[in-house]
């Protein structure tokens, strides 16, 4: 009855491919198929494959059925609004003179909102982007509406993998402290594409080049004080498990939306990685809601415009990222966790068997490890 009603739900909401994950997964139940058994109880080998399928695609609804009835209720300007009540104000009263903070995709959507909320405070801001003409646009205006000029533009494509660690490996060499990172770009493709060292460029942008972020200024970080990582993941990986045997998106069709929502589960695992291996740092990774941002405009223009009334603003979407952030109160929290309006809350829904064991966590890390050195400048 749950599925039937949520698949109505869905229906009703959504006929675009780009939707959320959560309309992407309709056609599972249509196509389960039941699995005949031989007279000896034993099933057949491509019948029980068909089975498995079959109890694979049941699972897929399910997640993504929850899931959207999760994001009707939690992940909407007015659910930010309600939780909002909650929000202790002299959280966010506090200066950020003398603290410097990265943020990647800074020269729009949550990212300038972060930007423009943390220059207003007076830290020193880095705002690393990909269009030049942009981020000069936008550096201009949280310039002039903070007052701050002590904010810097780095031009980089993420996607670019060995330029990421030669913007990385120059930055520590240039800069003595940092304070916090805050990893926000995104990147969500509508077709595969390689970069010019082969990789898929979702999976670069999104997966890799966060992780040679936290691994190359984790020194930098440690010798500054109150170091903090916050990474702007998405209400999507809740749908996905992590998967290490296709990294590269190279078997199956390729679905953007899905490619991205697995690139996000994979932030959420290194972010509790991080934070085992190097407790002297504070890792937090965090869903923003559905936010009216040109990302979501152009990648998914029917969720766009179907649910624009609905979607938070950029300044919303970036509230809880501002607060981990710059918060004492962030800070006292465990590390590694996951975040949702000032709250930590599950990185799993219920029964959705999302769960990656520890071997398959550390498998994923060894992983992401040598494909991250194997760009390594020498």
């Amino acid at each position: 009855m749950f599925i039937n009603k949520s698949k109505s739900l869905i229906k009703k909401e959504g006929r675009h491919r780009g939707a959320p994950v959560a309309w992407l997964c309709r056609s599972a139940w249509t196509h389960v198929t039941p699995v005949p058994v031989k007279s000896t109880g034993e099933v057949p080998r491509a019948q029980r494959a068909t089975g498995a399928a079959a109890r694979g695609r049941i699972m897929s609804l399910y997640r993504n059925s929850a899931w959207f009835l999760k994001g009707l209720t939690e992940f909407t300007k007015g659910a930010f609004l309600s939780a909002s009540k909650n929000f202790v104000e002299k959280d966010l009263e506090t200066s950020m003179a003398g603290r410097s903070f990265m943020i990647t995709g800074a020269n729009s959507g949550i990212g300038k909102a972060a930007a423009m909320a943390i220059a207003k405070k007076g830290g020193t801001v880095h705002m690393v982007c990909r269009n030049k003409d942009k981020a000069e646009e936008a550096r201009a205006e949280i310039v002039k509406e903070s007052g701050n000029k002590e904010i810097y533009v780095h031009i980089l494509d993420l996607s670019e993998t060995k330029k990421v660690w030669e913007f990385v490996e120059s930055f520590k060499k240039k800069y003595k402290t940092l304070n916090v990172l805050i990893n926000n770009a995104g990147c969500m493709m509508t077709k595969r594409e390689v970069n010019g060292e082969g990789l898929e460029k979702s999976f670069a942008s999104n997966s890799l080049a966060v992780f040679i972020f936290i691994k190359s200024l984790i020194p930098l970080l440690e010798k500054s004080p109150d170091p903090r990582v916050i990474t702007v993941s998405s209400g999507g990986m809740l749908v996905q498990k992590l998967r290490t045997g296709n990294l590269q998106s190279q078997r199956g069709r390729y679905d953007g939306t899905m490619v991205y929502a697995q690139n996000k589960r994979q932030q959420v695992v290194m972010t509790e990685q991080f934070a085992k291996a190097h407790p002297s740092i504070h890792f937090s990774v965090m869903h923003p809601g559905w936010v009216d941002t040109p990302t979501i405009a152009n990648a998914m223009p029917d969720f766009h415009s179907s649910m624009k009334e609905r979607l938070r603003t950029p300044e919303q979407g970036a509230d809880t990222v501002v607060w981990l952030a710059v918060s004492e109160a962030a800070a006292k929290n465990p590390s590694g966790r996951f975040y949702q309006d000032r709250k930590m809350v599950s990185a799993h829904l219920p029964l959705a068997w999302t769960h990656s064991s520890q071997l398959e966590d550390q498998k994923f890390m060894s992983v992401m490890e040598d494909l991250a050195k194997g760009f390594q400048p020498h």
